[in-house]
């Protein structure tokens, strides 16, 4: 059984995470977050990691 485990859901659920208990970040959470999915959908997931 393989487990695959993509970058942009993980890191949706970490900023939601912190927005909820830091909410002073919210800002800056979401640039961060728009800057990786940028870069991912630039990218690709795959070629992060080789």
């Amino acid at each position: 059984m393989n487990i695959t485990l993509s970058l942009v859901p993980v890191v949706s659920i970490l900023a939601g995470i912190l927005i909820l208990v830091i909410p002073r970040l919210l800002s800056t959470i979401v640039a961060v977050y728009l800057i990786v999915v940028g870069l991912v959908g630039l990218f690709g997931s795959g070629s992060l990691f080789r």
